[in-house]
């Protein structure tokens, strides 16, 4: 061990905080704080990938949540920037088994203790996240309240419990207005023009898109009809984003607006607001669909992908008779992965194609068509 890493871990030690979770059913689990000191509120949820922490933390559609990763040992390969899905983190909390202080990656700048702390997020670690992934699954996503500080005391225990069940469920909350961008911007293209309405997009969506050469118009989730119809785009696309699909009601009305005049896709929470446009119904997952190793089965040719997810909430699939035709389910619990309407030219599906985790298994089919319209 040379000086400098003596002296590393001599100010880690120095700078240890304590850290507690509590979740809404009453479980206090008590751990290793870093990150920021202070106290975060959101839905605990898991993720299952094994790599992509940094493009997890930045993730849009995780505002609102407190992140879990079940696989143990995060922080290994430190955090470049090159990967983030957005400007800075997104998740309100971030729990795992034990972190990594000593990256070890060529293109490492920072330890994600070290991007936690300056982007002003708590975090967790030497915690059983095995039993609250169980948990989780067993009765349900909860809401939870992670307090990182030098100390705390009794009172303070019993206060983070109150945080946890009191605060607002997520449906309440509008959380696309805070990761949608402020003002319309475009990233110019030689081929059609995509009129991209930003409900929290990730920005591998916009590079897939610019790799085709497509004339890219991105518009705040608040845009009306004229602002967008203003690009004179050949074709819409809602991207993902945080929360429930029912606070999304300028997209609906956006969708309704387009419905037939143009082809229009839908990613992730962009399915979901379409297909409530379009006169379906939408629910709440008991845990989620997050990971980079979600199987979808294609009901036209058979073939099983794999995918990655990051989404609470699904389209009913009885809602969708006689509306839209159902073409992908999740090959793990039947839900509702993809569906189309070819006479309205809507193309929609629930996962990332843009993640690409098989590694090309779905980029391909969703984007090359977004290449073609017209």
């Amino acid at each position: 061990m040379d000086g400098t890493e003596a002296q590393a871990r001599s100010w880690i030690e120095d700078t240890k905080m304590k850290a507690i979770l509590t979740l809404e059913d009453g479980t206090v689990v008590e751990g290793e704080g870093w990150g920021a000191e202070g106290t975060a509120l959101g839905e605990l949820v898991f993720a299952t990938s094994f790599t992509g922490y940094e493009e997890a933390l930045t993730d849009p559609s995780y505002k609102g949540q407190i992140l879990m990763l079940t696989y143990p040992l995060i922080g290994n390969y430190g955090v470049s920037g090159a990967k983030f899905q957005s400007e800075g983190i997104k998740v309100e909390g971030f729990v795992v088994r034990e972190k990594c202080d000593f990256p070890s990656h060529y293109k490492s700048k920072r330890s994600i203790d070290q991007f936690l702390r300056e982007e002003g997020v708590p975090a967790i670690s030497e915690i059983d996240t095995r039993m609250l992934t169980i948990k989780t699954r067993q009765y349900g996503t909860m809401k939870a309240c992670l307090k990182v500080a030098e100390d705390y005391s009794e009172d303070e225990k019993a206060n983070a419990l109150e945080l946890a069940r009191t605060q607002p469920d997520i449906s309440e909350l509008d959380l696309i207005e805070q990761v949608t961008c402020e003002k319309h911007y475009r990233i110019k293209g030689k081929g059609k023009r995509i009129a991209v309405l930003d409900l929290g997009v990730k920005r591998n969506i916009l590079k897939n898109l610019a790799e085709r050469d497509l004339d890219i118009f991105v518009f705040p989730a608040t845009a009306g009809e004229s602002e967008i119809r203003s690009s004179e785009p050949d074709a819409l696309l809602l991207s993902n984003g945080p929360g429930d699909p029912k606070r999304g009601k300028n997209a609906m009305s956006v969708v309704k607006n387009f419905a037939g005049e143009i082809p229009i896709f839908g990613i992730c929470l962009g399915l979901q607001i379409i297909a409530l446009a379009l006169g379906c119904d939408t629910y709440k997952l008991k845990f989620g669909h997050r990971g980079a190793n979600q199987p979808v089965k294609d009901l036209k040719s058979g073939r099983v992908y794999i995918t990655a997810q990051n989404h609470g909430f699904a389209v009913d699939k009885d809602s969708m008779d006689g509306i839209a035709e159902l073409t992908q389910i999740n090959a793990n619990d039947d839900t509702v992965e993809g569906f189309e309407d070819t006479y309205l030219g809507i193309k929609c599906v629930q996962y990332h194609p843009e993640a690409s985790p098989g590694p090309w298994d779905t980029e391909k089919v969703f984007f090359d068509e977004l290449e073609t319209i017209g």
